[in-house]
């Protein structure tokens, strides 16, 4: 099982558009792999994405799995994410709003948790099997 940002309408925009198939790649932070003591996605794995509500609403498999720093996204990346965002700069900024959330601090432990260039971070891609 695979949740895309926290349940509500991120979630919810993001789940609409991995069913569209315009979404085909995500990011999120190495640390918040460390931090839950979760291994890394692997090349093959196949995942239910759920909604807001937890329904199993598609199912997805990695294709590729990235470690990378922030500063070194590109824009296939951020383009593949299918969040709208034309640019790395755009798709920066999305992000590090998310990031710097207070979900996303409370997540981490760290209520002063900031991104910076060299901050890693693990990029996916994935390819949509089917739609529940």
């Amino acid at each position: 099982m695979v949740e895309f940002g926290f349940p509500g309408p991120l979630r919810d925009t993001l789940v609409a558009a991995i069913r569209s198939g315009a979404k085909t790649s995500t990011s999120a932070l190495l640390l918040g792999y460390e931090h839950a003591n979760e291994p890394l996605p692997e090349v093959g794995q196949r995942s239910a994405v759920v909604d807001s509500d937890g329904r199993r609403v598609a199912v997805i498999e990695v294709t590729e799995v990235r470690v990378v720093r922030l500063a070194d996204v590109d824009l296939e990346h951020a383009l593949a994410e299918g969040e709208g965002d034309e640019s790395v700069a755009q798709w920066r900024a999305g992000h590090e709003s998310f990031w710097h959330s207070a979900q996303v601090r409370a997540e981490l432990g760290d209520p002063d948790f900031t991104v910076d260039d060299d901050t890693l971070v693990v990029t996916k891609r994935f390819r949509l099997l089917h739609v529940v």
